[in-house]
């Protein structure tokens, strides 16, 4: 174990490093593109000054932790899938950014659309994980002995809507200056943690290197943000984390430690069918960052409490997991 656990940190180190040395390199490129972010006209008025900050810097985490998982667990068939997933979906979410930014068009891509790509890449992910790696289709409930098996195409269902409810809950996340990095960073370090629990060390090496991808982009994304990671970075964050959930059997675990996205995802859910149901709405505005923004929280305090919360979610759900292992 102590050998797995030093992997783990090197991938962390290595990946780090990495999104550090991109980021001179990424950024003036960025800027050059003139691939800035635009601001909605509806959000928080404090945002734009953020107008014209380059965005689609989630390239610069994604290349990190695609080299380091192929450096230190590339012949890892569960690495292979979890990189895959996390670049099918970070591919997604950058033809949705190329749309907004490049062309011009500020809905990007047609929500139809983008769920119908995420269904499909699910879909390819479920046929790796039954004819390739050979997985099952058990899922695990978190602080019991309880393992289930719906079979193979229920369980088809439910992987659908757990890589579609991560991947954006990610991006729901990703609205403030460091907040979904750092979210994912500790989402990342507690399956870092489950995944060496249940023995799929590799998949120990991908989770640091997502952490040390996080850490890294947070060097340039904290407040005041020199760069953004875009739906590139936002959806491949997300997809990623559910991929681990999927390969680690711990999909129900996710909702707890991901509970940040979760709770912004209901957020904008309560918002909106409270208003067509009534009228009002219980929020300041959706997602929930932006309702302490309205009443008039700093963004960094914002970011620190939800940092803060992502961090308790993360033991929660570790202990979850202790619990069913010991």
């Amino acid at each position: 174990m102590p050998e797995h656990i030093m992997m783990v940190l090197l991938a962390t180190g290595i990946s780090l490093v990495i999104t550090i040395l991109m980021g001179p390199l990424m950024i003036p490129v960025l800027t050059k593109l003139k691939f800035g972010q635009t601001i909605r006209e509806e959000g928080p008025q404090a945002h734009f000054k953020k107008a014209g900050t380059p965005t689609m810097g989630g390239i610069m985490f994604i290349t990190a932790v695609m080299l380091t998982g192929f450096l230190l667990g590339g012949r890892s068939g569960e690495v292979l899938c979890a990189v895959l997933v996390m670049l099918t979906f970070g591919a997604i979410g950058f033809w949705d950014d190329y749309i907004k930014v490049v062309l011009k068009r500020s809905l990007g891509l047609r929500a139809r659309d983008k769920l119908f790509l995420q269904l499909i890449a699910a879909t390819v992910f479920w046929l790796l994980l039954e004819f390739y790696l050979g997985r099952g289709s058990s899922i695990t409930v978190p602080f019991t002995a309880i393992s289930f098996d719906p079979g193979p195409y229920l369980y088809l269902v439910f992987l659908i809507i757990v890589l579609m409810s991560s991947s954006n809950g990610a991006n729901l996340t990703d609205g403030l200056d460091g907040l979904a990095a750092g979210v994912t960073f500790f989402i990342s370090v507690a399956f870092a943690f489950i995944s060496l629990i249940t023995l799929h060390y590799p998949l120990g090496i991908f989770c640091g290197a997502l952490a040390g991808g996080c850490l890294g982009f947070l060097v340039f994304n904290h407040y005041p943000a020199r760069v953004f990671m875009g739906d590139t970075g936002s959806m491949a964050l997300g997809g990623g984390v559910a991929a681990i959930a999927a390969l680690t059997k711990s999909e129900l675990a996710l909702i707890i430690i991901a509970g940040v996205y979760v709770i912004e995802t209901l957020s904008v859910i309560i918002q909106v069918a409270c208003f067509q149901t009534t009228g009002k709405r219980p929020f300041l505005m959706a997602p929930l960052h932006h309702h302490y923004e309205l009443k008039g929280w700093r963004e960094t305090k914002v970011v620190r409490f939800f940092w803060i919360w992502s961090f308790l979610f993360a033991i929660a759900g570790v202990v979850g997991y202790l619990r069913i292992w010991q």
